[in-house]
């Protein structure tokens, strides 16, 4: 799951301990999004930054979560098409685990997997949110703790 570190960051979620992922609208994130479980882990990815990279860890504690946002006339997520009773976009909520010890960079990620493995390195993706093999997510946790 991306965010920019300006707008949120892995740093922020150590110091709010938890945080709804609110004001992603694009519909093939939110479908990601909507696929998520209770538990399930997600790596929080820096964007947009000199060096962009997968920072760190968090788990899932609310899933099917309705954005907040898409109701909020103040808000540049507000979706006027949105209702309480048929909201449109969907997410969760997630609880800090770590920051890693070191950034994994995008570059290394490039080298280490192919645009079918991970998403994030495939060629004009710019998804914020996107599903991860569990081989493959494994495989980017050794590399965290192998960064020590």
């Amino acid at each position: 799951m991306k965010s920019e570190p300006s707008a949120y960051s892995v740093q922020n979620l150590e110091q709010d301990r938890k945080t709804i992922w609110d004001g992603v609208r694009n519909y093939q994130a939110r479908n990601f999004l909507r696929k998520m479980n209770k538990n399930d882990l997600a790596f929080f990815y820096h964007s947009n930054t000199k060096i962009p990279g997968i920072v760190g860890l968090m788990r899932v504690i609310e899933s099917d979560a309705i954005d907040p946002t898409q109701f909020d006339k103040e808000s540049k997520y507000y979706d006027p098409k949105a209702t309480p009773e048929n909201p449109r976009w969907q997410t969760v909520t997630v609880e800090f685990v770590e920051i890693f010890p070191k950034m994994i960079p995008l570059t290394q990620l490039k080298t280490e997997f192919d645009g079918d493995q991970l998403l994030v390195v495939r060629k004009g993706n710019r998804l914020s949110v996107m599903p991860i093999a569990e081989e493959i997510a494994q495989q980017i946790l050794d590399m965290a703790h192998a960064n020590k």
